[in-house]
């Protein structure tokens, strides 16, 4: 059996997760990557997406998170999402409030930076709204 590891979520709201996890994946802003015990001291960005934690038991669990951070160590990894919920509570309507604002958003950007940064968030809910 793998090592366990500490794994944590948070959100502005409150403490998610805090349990023994054998592998986390994230959505990286670079790419998923998937975190297990004595993994290499990383931080990383997360964009919107689902995370998926398998337990010790084989139990996995999946959450939808709207950006943030990861802080990995070898013995611990926590996520400090903006917003962050169980996939089996998400709330559609809310997904697609939050993707016709962006879209607003892209509309009023004032410049190239600005747009680009809106327009890749925008491509990162739609693809999340696909997956859920």
């Amino acid at each position: 059996m793998a090592d366990s590891f500490n794994f944590e979520l948070v959100s502005p709201e409150r403490l998610l997760v805090s349990e023994a996890a054998v592998e986390v994946v994230l959505p990286g802003t670079d790419g998923e990557m998937t975190v297990m015990a004595h993994h290499a001291p990383v931080m990383t960005t997360i964009k919107p997406g689902i995370v998926e934690v398998r337990t010790d038991s084989g139990t996995i669990n999946r959450y939808v998170v709207f950006g943030g951070f990861a802080d990995i160590l070898p013995e611990v990894c926590t996520l400090l999402a903006e917003s962050a919920v169980h996939v089996d509570d998400i709330d559609r309507t809310d997904l697609a409030q939050r993707i016709q604002n962006t879209t607003e958003d892209l509309a009023d950007a004032k410049d190239e930076m600005e747009k680009t940064r809106i327009a890749e968030y925008l491509s990162h809910l739609t693809t999340l709204q696909a997956a859920v």
